[in-house]
């Protein structure tokens, strides 16, 4: 399904995105993770699985990182070895300048042949010299274009300094990425900001819109929004200073996260650009991956009502 309602255009994705365990963690503990993990997903009504590279990113800024960082799994690796019976598609993010055009030619073949999808990203900190462009990546996924989809990630802060975030997405279509995943979004107003420009730079063009997956996350706890933040998400003042004064910041980001929600379905739907949501959960917490348990039947509650009333709109 992930793959035909990207391919279609069709609004209402739903994904669920994790990190591999850390490197460190032994075998056994790997195993039981793995079980629990596929034993909640397969419960869920998700198109994809989104499993993540991750990377060390403190070189990107001179702030102190608030958790220390500690390399994972490889992700595609740990898909294939360890949830393997879990049997929906696996998205699978790499940046793509950290290998040369051999590997990731081969993992490109290992990902259709597993029904895997890749995001690409860009390099850890902007003083990596890649062994390979993006462009050059996209070129070399060509082979697989009219059996699998490329996706890529946009940065509504990014747009909000910049302003150019359209023309890369645009960039990014030219060469073959038909959906994009967001950053984790708690600024409204900067989503929407993105999106009123790339529908524009996308008319301008004369090319169809890309479907735009937004990521939800829940915040558990002050220094989890501290890492957010350090990530570059940005957080109003009025809702950081809300969640700071929180009695229960787990409950009162998630109720967040419904309105954010809410407010993207509908401003999607007005400017006819096909959209989805990808609910994140990369915490260890028992509460906080609950949490994130019970916002995806939420949001798929949203989306099915506001597919719902748009079916009606369109009879009427």
């Amino acid at each position: 399904m992930f793959h035909q309602k990207i391919k279609n255009r069709t609004s209402g994705v739903l994904i669920y995105g994790i990190t591999p365990p850390k490197l460190t963690t032994p075998l056994e503990k790997v195993i039981e993770l793995s079980q629990k993990t596929i034993e909640r997903i397969q419960a869920l009504p998700v198109d994809a699985l989104i499993v993540y590279d991750v990377q060390d990113e403190s070189s990107r800024t001179k702030e102190t990182r608030p958790f220390p960082f500690m390399p994972a799994l490889d992700p595609l690796a740990y898909s294939l070895e360890y949830l393997a019976d879990l049997k929906i598609p696996k998205i699978i993010y790499r940046p793509a300048g950290k290998y040369t055009q051999e590997e990731l030619s081969n993992w490109f073949k290992s990902l259709k042949e597993n029904d895997c999808h890749p995001v690409l990203v860009g390099v850890p900190s902007p003083d990596y010299v890649p062994k390979i462009s993006l462009p050059e990546a996209y070129e070399i996924w060509s082979t697989y274009k009219d059996t699998s989809v490329i996706g890529a990630i946009s940065i509504p802060e990014r747009h909000v300094v910049l302003q150019d975030e359209d023309q890369r997405m645009l960039d990014k279509i030219q060469s073959g990425v038909s959906y994009f995943v967001t950053q984790c979004v708690f600024n409204v107003e900067y989503s929407k900001n993105m999106l009123a420009a790339l529908k524009s730079r996308c008319e301008k063009e004369g090319h169809g819109l890309p479907t735009v997956i937004f990521t939800l996350s829940t915040c558990g706890s002050v220094k989890t929004l501290e890492f957010m933040e350090w990530l570059g998400i940005h957080f109003p003042e009025k809702v950081k200073a809300s969640l700071l004064e929180s009695e229960n910041i787990l409950s009162d980001s998630t109720e967040l996260c419904l309105q954010i929600a809410k407010v993207l379905s509908e401003y999607c739907t007005e400017l006819e650009i096909p959209f989805g949501f990808n609910i994140e959960s990369v915490a260890i917490r028992k509460d906080e991956i609950e949490a994130s348990i019970a916002l995806v039947h939420k949001i798929d509650g949203i989306l099915k009502q506001q597919l719902l009333s748009n079916t009606k709109t369109f009879i009427h």
